[in-house]
């Protein structure tokens, strides 16, 4: 493609904020702390966590890049940003995961291979781009299309991304057409990020954006789309982001048996606290974030400061002056909810917190019950442990 410089190696990566928690170098993977992701309703860019499987591709020409759409369809086509961008534009609120999101405790219960993520690989930003459903029909693909004519029924994404799960060959992903087609699930080209465009580590200079599902399937540095009749065969897709039960390990596992994962289940996390942490005597608030997949919204999230004895119900909302119902217009359908509880904590104490979605999905009590041994999706209660005392102990 005219216009990139391919990424050899790591000589040209973008500038980071210093306050992000490295998990990885090369490739660069990195999470904001617990306090900075909770700072804000819509994520700062600076603090958006970055999730990478190699080097982060360099677009030199924005003139010259250009995105081809082919495969099952009558007509091929060539697609330049100026094409895109006399699209209608649409802004999206959607929080993006990492489907290795809390690895880290998972690991603690057996270990598990992946790159080790705290409670922070997860982010909310408002994207701005054209609608997948709008570019489809440029090709002659109507809105609501389940399979083309020519036999397509998915649609992949191909990166500009190298990397080495794939031989050197480009990272990619694939969605149903039926979902790429559908205006209401919001699925965008975004070259837009909080209003500014996208950065280096963010896609630069075009993404796809698949609200409600792993990030895994939001490919980055969009290289072409292509139509084709069965889910994407790639790496990412077909031998990594299954989910596997705790009896399967690397020297029985069968990839063929489950298919890839999509939308994420439900989650939620304390922010306002450690793993482990002192705190002064008296009331103490618990604040975090809860979310789920599918563009389900959050109908309760219960505290416990006595380890899952007894629960209250927190306060939910996404933006301070609005109040949250799940499902009302107001609320932005695929965005996550800050929750907030005050209590008097004891000597000691495990704190709790778990959600439940507006289909009544609640999650699992226990890390043990969804191991795997990718250690993805651990959406078990989140607990950490507090005890009064001085906090300069």
């Amino acid at each position: 493609m005219p216009g990139i410089i391919g990424p050899s190696d790591y000589s040209r990566e973008p500038s980071r904020h210093p306050c992000l928690k490295i998990n990885a170098k090369e490739p660069f993977n990195a999470e904001p702390t617990r306090s900075d992701l909770i700072s804000s309703y819509i994520t700062p860019v600076d603090f958006f966590y970055k999730r990478n499987h190699g080097p982060i591709p360099v677009v030199d020409d924005i003139e010259r890049y250009s995105v081809s759409v082919c495969g099952l369809i009558e007509n091929s086509k060539e697609l330049f940003m100026k094409d895109i961008w006399k699209l209608p534009k649409y802004t999206v609120t959607a929080t993006l995961q990492c489907a290795g999101n809390r690895r880290t405790a998972m690991s603690k219960s057996r270990t598990v291979k992946g790159v080790g993520w705290d409670i922070s690989a997860i982010g909310n930003a408002v994207w701005g781009g054209a609608k997948l459903a709008d570019v489809l029909k440029l090709v002659g693909i109507p809105y609501l299309t389940s399979i083309t004519q020519s036999g397509g029924k998915h649609v992949e994404f191909v990166s500009i991304d190298k990397c080495k799960e794939e031989k050197g060959g480009p990272y990619k992903a694939s969605i149903p057409l039926s979902q790429a087609t559908n205006p209401e699930a919001d699925v965008l080209l975004a070259y837009e990020m909080n209003g500014e465009p996208l950065n280096r580590d963010h896609g630069y200079p075009l993404r796809v954006v698949v609200p409600g599902v792993i990030c895994a399937r939001s490919v980055k540095w969009l290289d072409s789309i292509k139509i084709i009749a069965e889910e994407c065969q790639g790496f990412f897709m077909q031998k990594d982001y299954k989910m596997f039960p705790p009896t399967v390990n690397w020297d029985n596992i069968n990839w063929s048996t489950r298919r890839p994962q999509m939308d994420f289940p439900v989650q939620c996390a304390i922010c306002s606290l450690e793993d482990v942490s002192v705190v002064k005597h008296g009331k103490i608030t618990i604040k975090g974030y809860a979310v789920s997949g599918g563009g389900r919204g959050i109908e309760r999230v219960d505290v416990s400061i006595d380890g899952g004895k007894t629960w209250v119900e927190a306060t939910r909302y996404q933006r301070t002056d609005i109040p949250y119902i799940a499902d009302d217009s107001n609320s932005d359908k695929w965005a996550w909810v800050f929750f907030e509880a005050e209590a008097n904590i004891p000597q000691s104490a495990e704190i709790v917190a778990k959600a439940v979605d507006i289909a009544a999905n609640v999650q699992p009590e226990s890390i043990d019950s969804i191991w795997n041994l990718r250690g993805i999706l651990n959406t078990s209660w989140h607990r950490v442990q507090v005890r009064v005392g001085q906090a300069n102990l």
